[in-house]
């Protein structure tokens, strides 16, 4: 990120977001290829602004998954997967059946779905055990040296697997594999947070919603709809807002095509012929409020479900973090020690690259010292936005913070000296 960059974004948080329904009024993603623009232009034409979009092939090209994980017409190479992964324990979906708004789902080996997919194409695509696609295999987690694929530079800023991968408990890192007819229901992804899917073989379709979208088509109890193409939308009495939703952007997403899909944007997706992918859901400055506003709005749906509790249980704050940990992953706490292991590095770099610029290259990953200070100090600014707001937070006020290390006003006194320190 250059300095150019830097003040553009700090100028864009200052004025606030704009709204996305711009988008339906043209409904065609800008398709990128690897020379068309640096990371500072899409950080500022993308990132910034939410806007979805596809990376060519040229951006996967060198991926070695897509060579060793793809035969020579294009369709899965299950003996190459078996080899090298055939005892994994994958979890598989089943696209057949509705448990509350998304597919059950159950373990299984690798080799044992491996081999139903031979079957199922075999007979059709059909089998008595029904669609099943296997989703969300943290490969990478099992396989951290596995070399078979690399993040776009793009997509370098990261803060939630840096933070997963600074604890050693999970990464949002993943990989998908599924016959034709696959799909996943309508839904936003984990903490609204942003995702890149390479497809490595196969194409997708994608329905694309952005934020607000949603709010129409619920029910009149307020649950979202499981299939945004379902006919049972037209009926008002069930969905009576459904009406006033814009078309959603369609797009398909070919093999080797990479789509970046905002943060907050509920989609849907089907894979048109058999199918594998790598998926990260990541989260950055330009969308940690966007993180912290919906868990804020989980908090509050959690005290609405307990409030009438409010009075007679003596922890009933504490219980409802408890129950907003169960909910979402993560409740106010551990979102504060979040905000403190992104802040600390960033702090450190700067501190680094103002003595020996090497030095941060030897301690950070290649990502983080990449980016360069400008980049840190937009981190910093964003941490300490957000952790204003968290400190004010008359829920966060109310738990223990004596607990916490540093204390968050400690930590917010430190980011805000070392931002006046430096010169950028």
């Amino acid at each position: 990120m250059n300095k150019e960059t830097l003040n553009t974004a700090l100028t864009f948080f200052q004025r606030g977001r704009p709204s996305c329904e711009q988008f339906h009024q043209s409904p065609k993603l800008d398709d990128l290829r690897k020379t068309d623009l640096t990371y500072s232009q899409f950080f500022r034409d993308y990132l910034l602004p939410n806007a979805p979009c596809l990376l060519s092939p040229d951006f996967t090209d060198g991926w070695k998954c897509r060579r060793q994980w793809v035969k020579g017409d294009g369709t899965p190479d299950f003996e190459h997967l078996l080899n090298d992964f055939g005892d994994s324990i994958v979890p598989v979906a089943n696209c057949d059946v509705k448990e509350y708004n998304a597919n059950p789902k159950h373990n299984i080996p690798l080799r044992e779905y491996l081999g139903y997919w031979r079957q199922h194409r075999e007979r059709s695509y059909s089998s008595p055990q029904g669609c099943l696609y296997m989703k969300d295999w943290h490969m990478h987690r099992g396989f951290p040296n596995h070399g078979v694929y690399s993040t776009p530079d793009f997509f370098q800023s990261d803060w939630l697997n840096e933070y997963w991968d600074t604890i050693k408990l999970d990464d949002y890192r993943f990989v998908y594999m599924g016959p034709k007819g696959s799909w996943t229901p309508f839904h936003a992804d984990v903490f609204r947070s942003y995702s890149w899917s390479a497809n490595i073989c196969g194409r997708k379709k994608w329905l694309l919603f952005s934020p607000g979208q949603e709010e129409y088509l619920r029910d009149c109890s307020g649950n979202l709809v499981y299939d945004a193409q379902s006919p049972t939308l037209q009926d008002k009495n069930s969905y009576p807002k459904y009406s006033q939703c814009c078309q959603p952007i369609e797009v398909v997403q070919e093999a080797g095509e990479v789509i970046f899909i905002p943060s907050g944007w509920h989609h849907q997706v089907y894979n048109l012929e058999d199918t594998i992918s790598i998926n990260h859901n990541w989260l950055n400055g330009c969308n940690i409020d966007i993180m912290w506003s919906f868990l804020q709005g989980e908090l509050r749906a959690v005290q609405g479900e307990i409030d009438e509790w409010k009075d007679h249980m003596e922890d009933w704050h504490q219980h409802c973090q408890l129950l907003l940990k169960s909910c979402t992953g993560i409740n106010y706490s551990e979102f504060y020690t979040f905000l403190n292991i992104i802040s600390k590095s960033r702090m450190a770099i700067l501190d680094a690259s103002s003595e020996d610029t090497a030095n941060v290259k030897n301690i950070y990953p290649r990502e983080l010292s990449a980016l360069g200070p400008c980049h840190s100090v937009f981190d910093l600014h964003r941490s300490e936005d957000v952790l204003t707001s968290l400190l004010s937070n008359e829920d966060f006020r109310k738990l223990d913070t004596d607990l916490l290390h540093p204390r968050p006003e400690d930590m917010l006194h430190k980011i805000r000296e070392v931002l006046s320190a430096t010169p950028l």
